[in-house]
């Protein structure tokens, strides 16, 4: 018999990355879909510092924004917006029909709202009394 212990391993990225990678083949088992494919899109400063990034996947005919940032300095100027409609013109390209991402309340809903992403979901209390929004976009 296979036997096992659970430890916690926070700073473990191989193993999380094993992890997803078996997640991810049981999914493609699963839907016979194994068109995963990686976003990662970065702003960069002269130095080749990075100052802003869009993160996410292509998968199953849906791109995935898990996250969007620009540095303080530089937002307002067009970059995020730059950034996804990179990300969108890339799933566009891989056959893709939707989008999805979630935002919290402080951060920037009204922004994807302006590219025509609509609430499908709220999450309250998290954390309390913010709210977590889940949205998605025809492409």
């Amino acid at each position: 018999m296979l036997t096992a212990k659970i430890k916690f391993e926070p700073h473990n990225s191989a193993a999380a990355d094993y992890v997803r990678d078996r997640l991810s083949m049981f999914n493609s088992a699963a839907t016979g879909r194994s068109d995963y494919y990686p976003l990662n899109i970065f702003l960069r400063g002269e130095q080749d510092e990075i100052l802003g990034g869009l993160l996410g996947y292509v998968w199953a005919d849906w791109l995935f924004v898990s996250i969007l940032w620009v540095d303080e300095q530089l937002r307002g100027q067009g970059h995020a917006t730059q950034m996804m409609d990179a990300a969108e013109k890339y799933a566009r390209e891989r056959g893709c029909h939707s989008a999805h991402l979630d935002t919290l309340s402080w951060q920037a809903r009204p922004f994807y709202e302006r590219r025509g992403y609509e609430l499908y979901s709220t999450l309250d209390d998290y954390p309390a009394p913010h709210k977590r929004f889940f949205l998605k976009k025809k492409l």
